[in-house]
C-alpha cells in the first residue's frame, strides 16, 4: 500500500500493514518510492501520512480512543 507524506509529497510504501491499523502504533514502517532500485526502510509518523488522494488517514487508525464518547460511565 502507498501512502502519501504531507510534510514533503513523497510517496510512501507501507511495509507492514498491521501497524497502519494499530491504533496504538504512533509509526509505520515504510519507503521512499523513489527511482528503481528499493530505498532502505524508515519509521514513519502517522500523523505526517495521508491517502494519495490528499484524505487523511481514518481516526481508527491513528487514535486508540475514538470510540471512548460512546462509552457510558
Amino acid at each position: 500500500m502507498f501512502l502519501k507524506q504531507k510534510s514533503n509529497g513523497h510517496m510512501v510504501e507501507v511495509l507492514a500493514l498491521e501497524g497502519l491499523f494499530n491504533p496504538f502504533s504512533p509509526a509505520i514502517s515504510g519507503r521512499y518510492n523513489h527511482g528503481e532500485e528499493a530505498q532502505d526502510p524508515e519509521e514513519f509518523s502517522k500523523d505526517d501520512l495521508v491517502f494519495l488522494s490528499g484524505e487523511a488517514l481514518p481516526r481508527c487508525w491513528t487514535d486508540s480512543h475514538y470510540r471512548d464518547d460512546e462509552l457510558k460511565r
